[in-house]
């Protein structure tokens, strides 16, 4: 029967996915036909929920404490003890959901999550002392990686078809993009609208509501497949190299962020910032469209070519120029996601495949962590004001040298 007329039915999170006929052929285009499978739309939507608190916590930690405290040092380092907390965290909360299941392990551990938001809202409210921020924060740190769990439902139902695959990476991809333009606008008015603690009680809603709803779908839920080996995913060869780049790329985002914010410097810096998340987005569900998936090493030269954008736009001192360059600039963010995380899934077995992607996700993290350290620094004692768009051409360049000193065919498996 020709594979046009045929469409998963799943069968339980237990059973792989059996077949039915159909009269007509699916829709032409490639993202209708992801969502005419049965269960998609559901847990898409739910995914979508628990994702967005990802762009919302920071900002709403930041507004929350610094105006209760009236520090933004004290502020800036409560959000970076949760970020790095869910860095270290997010590996073994991956891991387990690769052992149990998703709706065994994300149900708890996002509402332990939650549970931590509330009480560090509670603790500003209550004026507690500052240094007890720093522990409460950090039990937000097993919020479940919602966009792994997500991806990995995809490979389930879509494997043995690349071409589906890749079009529904590029659909993660231009979602994650989607949450993180959306996260700080909505905490912002959520802040501004109601109190300071709203955002994060917003986000501890929402993230809960969204696993929830995410793991109430249990037909496209993967089953837990039995290790076939011991160890974790970085003893695989390609691996390690393949994080390498990850780190590197994530210094490329974090970079020019703190210094496109350093550079505008007023309230148009987050609209101006925004573009090249929409750049991104436009980007990724274009490339998802795409018959062919480019090389990663294709991709990162890519990057490293737009990122002059910024770089040739800033010393032209111009808003609208640099806004023009940040939009082109990411551009080349989504296509290099998802053809990275498309290596991670056939490097990874299906028995570790949460984990994995997560791994990626976490040196993604380090490296924007790294990369918005530098460009801070560079932002205070730089010659120029546009002397810091250097970094993410120098980091964009240092992933595609990485990637070139690395054998990319080990990343792949039969």
């Amino acid at each position: 029967m020709p594979q046009h007329l045929l469409v998963p039915t799943p069968a339980g999170p237990g059973l792989a996915p059996r077949y039915r006929e159909r009269p007509a052929a699916l829709p032409r285009n490639p993202y209708l036909r992801l969502f005419a499978l049965p269960g998609t739309r559901a847990f898409a939507a739910g995914n979508l929920v628990a994702r967005l608190p990802s762009g919302m916590s920071g900002v709403s930690t930041v507004l929350m404490v610094s105006a209760a405290y009236g520090s933004y040092a004290l502020a800036g380092a409560v959000a970076a003890t949760g970020l790095v907390a869910g860095a270290l965290t997010a590996p073994w909360v991956a891991r387990l959901v690769d052992r149990r299941g998703q709706a065994r392990v994300a149900v708890p551990a996002a509402a332990l999550a939650a549970l931590g938001q509330v009480l560090l809202a509670l603790c500003v409210m209550g004026g507690a002392p500052p240094w007890a921020l720093f522990p409460v924060v950090a039990l937000t740190a097993t919020a479940p990686n919602a966009g792994g769990m997500s991806r990995a439902r995809w490979a389930h139902l879509l494997r043995g078809d690349a071409a589906a695959l890749h079009t529904a990476n590029s659909f993660e991809q231009a979602v994650d993009e989607l949450c993180f333009m959306l996260g700080p606008v909505l905490a912002a008015v959520v802040c501004s609208a109601f109190f300071p603690e709203a955002g994060t009680l917003t986000a501890a809603a929402l993230l809960l509501g969204g696993v929830l709803l995410f793991a109430a779908q249990r037909s496209t839920e993967p089953p837990v497949v039995p290790h076939t080996s011991g160890g974790s995913p970085l003893r695989l060869p390609g691996t390690v190299p393949l994080l390498a780049v990850f780190l590197a790329t994530g210094a490329v985002f974090g970079s020019l962020e703190v210094t496109a914010l350093a550079f505008v410097d007023g309230p148009v810096a987050g609209p101006v910032l925004a573009l090249q998340a929409a750049g991104s987005c436009a980007a990724g569900l274009l490339y998802g469209r795409a018959r062919r998936t480019a090389s990663l090493r294709l991709c990162l030269a890519a990057m490293t070519l737009v990122m002059t954008a910024p770089l040739l736009a800033a010393r032209t001192g111009s808003l609208a120029a640099l806004a023009a360059g940040l939009l082109v600039a990411g551009m080349a963010t989504a296509p290099t996601m998802v053809t990275g995380m498309g290596l991670v899934q056939r490097l990874v077995p299906p028995s570790r495949l949460n984990e994995g992607m997560t791994l990626a996700v976490t040196a993604l993290l380090a490296g924007v962590a790294t990369g918005s350290a530098t460009a801070g620094w560079t932002a205070d004692h730089a010659p120029s004001p546009s002397f810091g768009f250097v970094l993410p051409v120098t980091a964009a360049a240092l992933a595609l040298l990485l990637s070139l000193r690395t054998d990319m065919t080990k990343a792949r498996r039969s």
